[in-house]
């Protein structure tokens, strides 16, 4: 098949790698020609949000998918009705890629999320009570489009342009579930992990498998999949991140309609990876297993402040000599503060092992430039 990636950046590199052991042809739209992707798949340089660049770019593909949301959803609503699929469908990016859509789908289908209100940009009376996140409504990711109103001398900073206004959670643990379905609609989950965030960069920095939680708390994370999933009506893999509040309630922070940097630790640490089960979701074949080995997580490798230019990975062979670790960089040549450039994924026998691990990693390697 055909199969064509909106978006050229590490997702759609390790989904292509991992994809390469099957006999397909991989296509990616991306503006960069120095993209994660470019030297692994048929490259065209075009805008992913451009209505005319992904229309063109999917025209003749079997199938067209994406590795970031925000793209072109109207174009993938023209694709399929040309009979090209597209995976998710393109309803369910338009949901996710705006964050008022997203939220409004959220309490329509009674899936738990922070009470919120819409800002629409002018000059109307907000009624929400301090303290509060702001999400523009499109466009954010990576901690960027999102802000902490907590007090009132912060309000001078509230941005003007259409957003969510929502609640603070009382957060005890930050969750994640990866939740995959094919055409036929058969379903699966991966184990939930617990991300460990940079309070600096408001970056993933740790995640661990399986996450501490509780029965109960596993119950109700297990209804809101099947909520989501059934209400979603798209085959996909999506990556629903969650808040577990210090009562003990789950709520849904929000959720990616692609491969996520919350599931990373899947490539060794389960019996098959999110790209495994991405991929067999894209050709509508059976799901795989995802048995989880033990325990497993991740550190992200991230651009080091003050240091631009020619990317080099300071103490990267010390990491090398460690047992049950494992590198994946992003084929990204220049690092700048904050970037994510790779991941390090760790197997353990323990979860205080992991712990050790990640955080004796984490003083070995440092990202900087030459």
């Amino acid at each position: 098949m055909k199969i064509g990636i909106l978006g050229g950046g590490q997702l759609g590199r390790m989904f292509i790698q991992e994809a390469l052991k099957y006999d397909d042809e991989f296509y990616v739209l991306d503006p960069n020609p120095e993209c994660s992707c470019a030297n692994i798949s048929h490259y065209t340089r075009g805008n992913f949000n451009d209505y005319d660049d992904v229309l063109e770019f999917g025209r003749d593909k079997d199938v067209v998918t994406i590795e970031i949301e925000h793209v072109n959803a109207d174009a993938l609503e023209e694709l399929e009705n040309l009979g090209v699929k597209v995976v998710p469908n393109s309803n369910i990016i338009k949901i996710i890629q705006q964050k008022i859509l997203q939220k409004q789908f959220y309490a329509d289908n009674n899936i738990p999320s922070p009470d919120f209100e819409i800002m629409d940009g002018s000059e109307e009376e907000i009624k929400i009570q301090l303290p509060f996140v702001q999400k523009l409504n499109t466009g954010g990711y990576d901690g960027k489009g999102v802000q902490l109103i907590r007090t009132t001398q912060d309000w001078r900073n509230l941005w003007t342009q259409e957003s969510v206004l929502e609640g603070l959670v009382d957060i005890d643990k930050e969750l994640s579930l990866i939740v995959a379905r094919n055409e036929n609609g058969e379903t699966k989950t991966f184990p939930v992990t617990e991300m460990v965030a940079d309070p600096k960069l408001n970056l993933l920095d740790f995640n661990i498998c399986p996450a501490d939680i509780s029965e109960e708390t596993q119950s109700q994370i297990d209804k809101i999949a099947q909520q989501f999933i059934n209400n979603a009506d798209s085959p996909g893999l999506f990556a629903i991140e969650l808040f577990l509040d210090k009562e003990g309630k789950v709520w849904v922070n929000e959720t990616a309609p692609r491969l996520h940097n919350s599931g990373h630790q899947s490539q060794e640490g389960n019996a098959n990876s999110q790209f495994e089960q991405f991929y067999r979701v894209v050709r509508n074949l059976p799901l795989a297993d995802t048995d989880s080995f033990g325990f497993s997580g991740m550190l992200n490798l991230v651009g080091e402040e003050n240091y631009s230019g020619k990317v080099k990975y300071q103490g990267l062979e010390d990491v090398l000599k460690l047992s049950k670790t494992y590198v994946h960089l992003y084929g990204k040549t220049e690092t700048k503060p904050g970037r994510k450039m790779g991941h390090i994924n760790v197997l353990a026998d323990s979860r205080e092992e992991l712990m050790e691990k990640l955080i004796h990693i984490k003083s070995l390697v440092k990202v900087i430039s030459k």
